[in-house]
């Protein structure tokens, strides 16, 4: 397979709804060139996982949106970008300080904290991955928050120093790229186990919920295509999609 490392380019505005749906409505006849980048210093209506609302204080943290047609992706591989992303934003952390993780599948903690929200909205047309937007809210400079979320944490408050948005935006497509260019070189096993070793909670026994209930297990591995498998206590195996289990904090 051909390597191709991906081109970015950068759209800055003050204020948006979603860059995600700036992203989606501006690509409707796929104009758009792969590496396309909207990053905002206000988003009202940013969205994340399980339709839950990102609170962002404007001008403090970094949210943006990326565009990808990552076709030569197998469809039934798409996990691989949940893989890369998180790996990614993880790498440009890791400069700043240490505790980083991957909460499955895909939010950033700093030990017990969430420190970064990802979304990924894939197009597929049959068994071809045509498009995918990756959305992405890291919290840089915030110094309180006020919303109901239960752990958020910033940069700022891990170590107490400010930082230039844009500079981590670039640290961050610099990491990406890399990441990204090796999709094209057979690298997949190894990436899937780099992911493994950064998870969240990977190293013990820990409360789960699912379906009313809950329970202890550990992880014993997240599946090519993200199903998350965990080992009970009584030494069961239990496989879950997104959204069918939950950590307990």
């Amino acid at each position: 397979m051909e390597t191709k490392e991906i081109k970015f380019q950068k759209t800055h505005l003050k204020e948006i709804g979603s860059t995600n749906t700036y992203l989606q409505e501006s690509d409707k006849d796929r104009l758009l060139p792969e590496g396309t980048i909207v990053y905002c210093d206000i988003q009202r209506s940013g969205r994340g996982q399980r339709g839950n609302s990102w609170e962002s204080e404007p001008f403090k943290n970094l949210t943006f949106s990326l565009l990808l047609r990552p076709e030569h992706i197998p469809a039934n591989r798409q996990f691989l970008l949940s893989e890369i992303v998180s790996l990614a934003t993880v790498d440009v952390l890791n400069r700043y300080a240490t505790g980083f993780s991957i909460k499955w599948p895909n939010d950033i903690y700093w030990h017990d904290k969430k420190i970064a929200g990802i979304l990924i909205e894939n197009v597929l047309s049959g068994s071809t991955f045509s498009r995918a937007i990756i959305g992405m809210g890291l919290n840089i400079n915030q110094k309180n928050f006020y919303s109901d979320a239960p752990n958020p944490v910033s940069l700022y408050q891990i170590t107490g120093r400010t930082y230039k948005i844009e500079k981590i935006l670039d640290e961050f497509t610099e990491a990406f790229g890399k990441r990204y260019t090796d999709t094209f070189t057979n690298s997949s096993d190894r990436i899937h186990k780099e992911y493994i070793a950064a998870l969240y909670r990977n190293d013990g026994v820990y409360p789960f919920y699912s379906d009313g209930n809950i329970f202890h297990a550990s992880i014993a591995d997240v599946e090519l295509d993200g199903h998350l498998l965990l080992s009970t206590e009584s030494g069961e195996k239990k496989r879950f999609a997104f959204k069918e289990v939950s950590f307990l904090l």
